[in-house]
């Protein structure tokens, strides 16, 4: 389990910023990662993208890509990632770092995908990754898991650099 006060830490020693987009988490990843004091040097900011209209709008999803493909999707999560650094820039500069939510919590499919299929998107620089999530328990333990798992990734990146695990 990542600890968030040194993840953020972590960010901050290294001057990075980070924007969220989220979908099924609803703001809990955003909410957890302005948890610990001294985030607002790193946070910028969350959009919480709910709606599809919104994916769209606020963040710049492709139209015809959510139409062809729904909500649920790991290009919907990279375009998610990569839109939402410049949607929440601060004094015209982008956030370093963009992390995207979306999925299904459940009960019901959505979108041809079942409960627990979530994907998450981390652009950093140039690059923008994707992952799947095959999740089970409730509603409120796989949007509790994928936020667990975005943290996770975030860690990762910072250590290792950013991986493309696209299916």
């Amino acid at each position: 389990m990542v600890d968030v006060s040194e993840l953020v830490a972590s960010l901050a020693q290294r001057r990075e910023t980070v924007a969220v987009a989220e979908s099924l988490t609803g703001g809990l990843l955003v909410a957890e990662l302005i948890r610990p004091a001294g985030a607002s040097v790193v946070v910028v900011g969350g959009i919480v993208a709910y709606n599809s209209d919104i994916k769209e709008s606020l963040l710049g999803v492709d139209p015809l890509l959510l139409r062809s493909v729904g909500p649920v999707h790991p290009d919907v999560a990279s375009a998610m990632a990569r839109n939402v650094r410049r949607a929440l820039a601060v004094d015209g500069r982008p956030a370093t770092m963009g992390v995207s939510t979306t999925g299904v919590a459940g009960p019901d499919a959505q979108g041809g995908q079942e409960p627990g299929v979530v994907f998450l998107g981390l652009s950093w620089g140039e690059s923008v990754a994707t992952r799947r999530l095959d999740l089970t328990g409730s509603r409120d333990e796989i949007r509790a898991l994928s936020v667990q798992h975005a943290l996770e990734w975030i860690a990762e990146t910072l250590e290792r650099g950013l991986v493309d695990f696209r299916e």
